[in-house]
């Protein structure tokens, strides 16, 4: 299955129901304003692998640069359906991401991801991505 960029509404918002997976506090009537508002203002980027027309992974990115890491591949969302993990889906977005990375001559990648995800954890370790800080929040 091919990986491709979403361009249209409907192919955004066929993501919906897989991302929320990942994002339970989603809501769906403000889904395709939400990734639209970050593709304007912040480059983000929603690629997905569809099957049978129905989503069964999806990546939101965006190339950044900073004065810690220079430019770098930054990984917001990275989601498996739960019915089709283990199926080679989140090697494949992270294959094309490797390319997308190369591509866009960004010097690594980087994503957060919740303490309680080992699974993810363990495939992200897999990968050869290594632990380098905690990240700190401070809510209001």
């Amino acid at each position: 299955m091919p990986v491709i960029i979403t361009k249209t509404d409907e192919e955004i918002l066929t993501t919906y129901t897989l991302m929320k997976q990942l994002r339970p506090h989603l809501e769906e009537e403000t889904y395709l304003s939400k990734i639209r508002k970050l593709q304007l203002e912040y480059g983000y980027k929603l690629i997905v692998i569809f099957e049978s027309g129905k989503a069964k992974a999806a990546a939101g990115y965006r190339i950044c640069d900073s004065l810690a890491w220079g430019k770098y591949l930054y990984v917001d969302d990275l989601i498996t359906d739960q019915e089709s993990r283990s199926s080679g889906y989140a090697k494949q977005l992270f294959d094309w991401l490797d390319e997308e990375l190369k591509k866009n001559q960004c010097v690594g990648m980087h994503l957060d991801s919740g303490v309680q995800r080992h699974d993810a954890h363990r495939f992200y370790l897999n990968r050869k991505m290594n632990i380098i800080c905690h990240h700190f929040e401070k809510s209001y």
